[in-house]
């Protein structure tokens, strides 16, 4: 079979809910991780043959084909076409896996995988409610009422079903969550961003042009007994605020091309995709399936949690990462090793790509070989990818 290989990858510093990135309209931020894919490649952008782009909500500033509208505010040509999907919180990521099939089949040679979301300009829950107050209807049909009745499908809820399973604690979640901040801080001042990062007008709390390029969500003055003392989403819970995902601005992107790609473009690669998984499970729990999905992904390969040298596990709650590691037999020391989304946001759309970018770079940084991202997603599904470093 036909290998594809990742040449590039890229994001732009994450911002908080009303921050730094609110004034970027999220065609023009996602705009930014293409340019800088053509920038840091050198490739002839006509040559480009699909960007497909991960995004969540396609409402508002972000309907109408946020892909296609990216590429028009970009330095990529008319020419060249784009779609845009919805896994959920893996949309990128199956962005990514899509590109790679491209790739793999023959039938394309240099294909982008990106994602976006602004979860300012265009907020979480923005495509279900407005049409639902408008009397447009809901999601959930009649026949899935009767499949599932009288059940509200929840993230939240589907977190603490998650802590419950496992028997995690507070306590332990807690850690995790202060954990998270502790690396993405360390990683910060440690420049272990600086290479994935590219740099961005921002606007401070006054207006003024500030230059963004430090994920804004990070709590530098984060402390265990702080984390600890916020309260809980839901009596008789164990998550708090402070053990989720923080609602975040953000682009990210990465370039895949064959190995004729590859040749024509004369650039060594990052990495090659090694194996691809696509799972879907129960929609209730929900935020489960990333344990399986990699249990498929280990028995297709015949690889096993240690030979992985480094992980990125969405952390979309607290709950998903630690299962993970109990279920699994994870390393503490190779999971999120410069934080996750607890500490430096979760752009939806964007976190597929954006982790992979991080992934990549981690393993060119410690010398990794072998690299897995997964994340769970609405609907009971889970994306599974390991690459290769090269």
């Amino acid at each position: 079979m036909a290998e594809a290989y990742i040449v590039a990858a890229t994001r732009p510093a994450g911002g908080r809910k009303g921050g730094r990135v609110r004034d970027w309209h999220p065609a023009d931020l996602a705009a930014v991780a293409l340019n800088e894919l053509m920038d840091r490649t050198g490739v002839d952008p006509a040559a480009v043959e699909d960007v497909i782009m991960g995004c969540v909500t396609q409402a508002g500033e972000q309907s109408t084909n946020i892909g296609r509208n990216a590429v028009l505010a970009s330095k990529l040509p008319e020419s060249v076409p784009a779609t845009s999907v919805d896994r959920q919180c893996g949309s990128s990521q199956q962005a990514l896996q899509f590109a790679a099939q491209a790739v793999m089949s023959g039938t394309m040679d240099i294909v982008i995988a990106s994602g976006v979301e602004s979860m300012t300009r265009a907020p979480m829950g923005m495509s279900v409610v407005l049409p639902m107050k408008a009397g447009m209807g809901v999601p959930k049909s009649p026949r899935m009422e009767e499949r599932y009745p009288n059940i509200q499908f929840s993230q939240f809820m589907g977190a603490e079903m998650v802590a419950a399973k496992y028997g995690l604690t507070k306590d332990q979640l807690d850690e995790f969550g202060y954990l998270s901040h502790q690396r993405a801080i360390a990683a910060t001042q440690g420049g272990a961003f600086k290479d994935e990062i590219v740099a961005i007008d921002g606007l401070d709390k006054d207006g003024n042009v500030v230059r963004h390029d430090i994920d804004e969500g990070i709590r530098f003055e984060a402390s265990l007994e702080g984390m600890r003392a916020v309260k809980l989403l839901q009596e008789g819970g164990q998550l708090t605020a402070a053990t989720s995902s923080q609602i975040c601005d953000g682009a990210s992107g990465v370039m895949i091309v064959s190995e004729k790609g590859l040749k024509e473009l004369g650039v060594k690669p990052l990495a090659r995709i090694h194996h691809m998984t696509l799972l879907g499970h129960d929609p209730v729990i929900m935020l489960e399936a990333p344990i399986p999905a990699t249990e498929r992904a280990f028995k297709r390969t015949g690889m096993k949690a240690s030979d992985i040298d480094f992980y990125e596990v969405n952390e979309a709650f607290a709950s998903v990462p630690v299962a993970y590691m109990k279920t699994l037999g994870v390393d503490r020391e190779k999971l999120n090793v410069n934080g996750g989304a607890i500490a430096l946001g979760h752009p939806l759309g964007a976190s597929g790509t954006k982790l992979m970018t991080t992934l990549l770079n981690t393993l060119e940084a410690k010398g990794g070989k072998y690299g897995l991202q997964t994340m769970c997603e609405g609907g009971g599904m889970a994306n599974v990818t390991i690459v290769e470093r090269l």
